[in-house]
């Protein structure tokens, strides 16, 4: 129940965010929600150690996500002066 209301939160602030950064908040609670499930999911079922390796690659993959995506919106920052993601052509010249 945990784990889905934590989903439930950051699937909503994905949503409805139109700051890149608070995105990227909720974007982490979904990952902390998707771990949470693979763990608790492992014990219930008895395989204890699969589910808590492949949290770990998820950890993983979520720290190395938010060090590219920060350094994006930083970078975008920059050269904008805004982060809303309303507000972002960065595909036109």
């Amino acid at each position: 129940m945990l784990s889905a209301y934590i989903f439930c939160v950051g699937f909503f602030g994905l949503i409805t965010s139109r700051n890149m950064v608070r995105a990227l908040m909720s974007l982490e609670l979904i990952f902390n929600a998707i771990t949470l499930n693979f763990i608790t999911f492992s014990n219930f079922f008895g395989n204890q150690k699969g589910g808590e390796i492949f949290s770990l690659f998820v950890i993983a993959v979520t720290a190395a996500e938010a060090a590219t995506g920060l350094a994006i919106a930083l970078s975008i920052h920059r050269n904008r002066r805004s982060t809303r993601i309303d507000q972002l052509n960065l595909l036109k010249w």
